[in-house]
């Protein structure tokens, strides 16, 4: 993809799922992919999938839990590849951990929540945005959801967290737009993550059905995405093809929401 080679990328929640498939399909476009994450083992066999087919990535341990790690991690990375160019903004706390109606949620889990979906990509976003702005270029494509725009039933903290991130990457938009900078968010509907299949399984219990027959009716194009179905948009809103586009929210979600 035209403009990606040779730029250095940080993508959060980079183990598994979404993060993963970013990753891998960053690799192949000659990204020099920062993949980071809480579990090593996950980020060894990522980062070796990508530099065994020729690509380079490195990995980056970092639990965003902790309000310090943000900065931690940008200055690590910078001191490795260089300057980031692409943010990725994935790694999120779901409403499966513990879901719950509003008069009975947990407070200690929409701090966590709000810590991980918000917080983080403030902070990273925040730290990235100076040396883009110096050079003129930069990318911040942040992963949403589907509930960023609907409410989630039991997961309160989630579908606050992910309205507050499309407000916060549309004001960082509408700042930089001037500056060679794009942000936008990724709406995905239900991808097949581990994350996710907690989630439809509590869902599927509340409901009453059998998980086989709930799950083909999650999208009207039939059952759930998967990861790799997300990341052609992340490359493709990273690339300069996607230079005139920035403050946009893209549902990649089967069709769940059509707005």
């Amino acid at each position: 993809m035209q403009g990606l080679e040779g730029r250095v990328a940080l993508i959060t929640g980079a183990g598994r799922g979404i993060g993963r498939a970013i990753c891998v399909a960053y690799g192949q476009a000659g990204v020099k992919v920062a993949a980071a994450a809480r579990s090593v083992d996950e980020l060894d066999e990522v980062v070796s999938e990508i530099n065994a087919a020729g690509g380079t990535a490195e990995a980056f341990v970092a639990d965003l839990s902790d309000a310090s790690v943000p900065g931690q991690i940008v200055a690590e990375v910078a001191g490795s590849l260089g300057p980031i160019e692409i943010l990725v903004n994935n790694a999120g706390v779901g409403s499966s951990a513990d879901p719950r109606p509003l008069k009975d949620f947990n407070d200690d889990f929409w701090d966590l929540t709000m810590q991980v979906n918000l917080n983080a990509p403030y902070r990273l976003t925040k730290l990235v945005l100076p040396p883009m702005i110096d050079a003129g270029f930069g990318r911040v494509i942040t992963i949403a959801s589907i509930n960023s725009r609907q409410a989630s039933l039991h997961g309160a903290a989630y579908a606050a967290s992910k309205h507050g991130v499309l407000g916060l990457m549309r004001t960082a938009a509408v700042e930089t737009a001037r500056q060679g900078i794009t942000v936008n968010c990724i709406c995905p509907g239900p991808v097949r993550t581990l994350m996710n299949d907690i989630r439809i399984a509590y869902d599927a219990d509340r409901l009453g059905k059998a998980l086989d027959d709930h799950e083909p009716g999650l999208t009207p194009i039939g059952g759930r995405l998967e990861p790799e179905d997300i990341a052609p948009m992340a490359v493709y809103l990273a690339s300069t093809a996607g230079r005139m586009i920035t403050g946009q929210a893209f549902n990649v979600c089967g069709g769940v929401n059509m707005a």
